[in-house]
């Protein structure tokens, strides 16, 4: 079976490799014309980091990520502080896979590397996706400097601005969320000790919060600030704000806080909008993969993790129906649709989690955040996410 995924993003990639490894014949189609990634750190939950060992690129991750050893909860201006959750060795026992954070570039280069190992003519770079067509048993794919591409399926991995879906379904009308985030990277030694500690923070507070994390080894410090404000609705990644307008937004926080903000060299900034999960992800033998068709906000840290379950999913659901492949789509798609629904879902609470009126006052705030977080809690929000198995789980 040839199949054409449209975006070399880490869904499209891990699909790719996932199918490459099934036998199946790939091609993903990338506009850039030099493969890279942009953003700054994300999240691994244990659940996504088997994907990753899965597919065999242990060695890779390891290299690039670091293992925190624990998540705790700050308090926006007193600092005070709780323990969220072990990781590291706790993370191992429990779930059988670490907790990572790395650089988003580190992860696309290492899942890239492996596609590369198994086919070196599996990525096309250049071939920005203008349109499909279905036909009988195939889909023609045509990129924008005229080429066109035959296989018979078409997965749309093209994220959150998709023109795939676009096709299969018309626009959509996302809502601004009445958030804007705040991203940077920091290099560690810029920082005192106190922040260079191998934790995972997550500072809340009323109307905002931040959330700093290692990458690389510990030589860098990712920091991310959600904020409440609605002058800003431009949904990119690579909108560069100031230091003085992320201080302006986080004015009265923790000067902790003002320290990273201040050690950051250009802060990015970008609207978050809100997307309802979708119906229908497939027609025929097109379908859509991670951001394309599952957008979610960025609070339970499972963004990513989404998009790479999708694509070991897809290669099973493939490998298992490759004599009908718009019904492996179907089983693919039904396999997936409520568990990212759930997370779409977990993330907007989250959102007012984070952001509750009562820390706006130390003793209100020492209540709530012993209630939101305490340990039957927690296990409720993730321990679903962090238990998933992509290996057995039923197509």
């Amino acid at each position: 079976m040839r199949i054409i995924i449209a975006g070399a993003g880490l869904g499209g990639l891990t699909a790719g490799l996932a199918l490459l490894k099934q036998g199946f014949q790939v091609r993903i189609l990338e506009q850039a014309t030099v493969l890279k990634e942009v953003g700054a750190g994300i999240q691994l939950g244990p659940n996504a980091v088997h994907v990753l060992y899965a597919l065999g690129l242990q060695d890779d991750l390891n290299a690039k990520a670091c293992e925190p050893s624990a998540k705790i909860v700050r308090l926006w201006n007193t600092g005070q502080t709780w323990n969220l959750f072990n990781l590291g060795d706790v993370s191992r026992e429990l779930y059988g896979y670490p907790y990572l954070t790395v650089h988003r570039a580190d992860l696309h280069e290492a899942i890239a590397a492996g596609v590369l190992r198994e086919d070196p003519q599996a990525l096309v770079l250049g071939a920005k996706f203008v349109r499909y067509e279905q036909h009988g048993n195939g889909v023609s794919v045509h990129t924008a400097d005229g080429r066109c591409f035959e296989g018979d399926i078409l997965i749309g991995a093209d994220g959150v601005h998709s023109q795939v879906r676009s096709q299969l379904f018309g626009s959509d009308s996302p809502r601004f969320s009445g958030l804007v985030a705040w991203r940077g990277v920091i290099e560690a030694d810029k920082l005192p000790e106190h922040l260079r500690h191998p934790y995972g923070v997550n500072w809340v507070g009323p109307g905002a919060h931040v959330i700093h994390y290692p990458l690389r080894a510990f030589k860098l410090v990712n920091f991310v600030a959600a904020v409440e404000r609605s002058d800003w609705q431009v949904e990119s990644w690579t909108e560069r704000g100031t230091v003085e307008e992320c201080l302006t937004d986080l004015k009265g926080w923790h000067e902790d806080v003002h320290t990273l903000v201040r050690a950051t060299d250009v802060p990015y900034k970008w609207a978050l909008m809100v997307r309802d999960p979708m119906e229908r992800w497939s027609d025929g033998r097109v379908s859509l993969l991670g951001d394309a068709c599952h957008p979610t906000l960025p609070f339970l840290a499972q963004g990513a993790g989404m998009a790479l379950e999708d694509g070991y999913i897809l290669a099973r659901a493939l490998r298992d129906h490759a004599d009908a492949p718009e019904q492996a789509l179907l089983r693919y798609e039904e396999a997936r649709k409520d568990r990212t629904a759930g997370v779409v879902n977990g993330s907007n609470a989250n959102a007012k989690r984070f952001h509750n009126r009562e820390l706006a006052h130390p003793e209100g705030a020492e209540a709530y955040v012993n209630r939101e977080w305490q340990e039957e809690r927690i296990k409720e929000r993730y321990e679903w996410l962090f238990t998933y198995d992509v290996e057995t789980v039923p197509i």
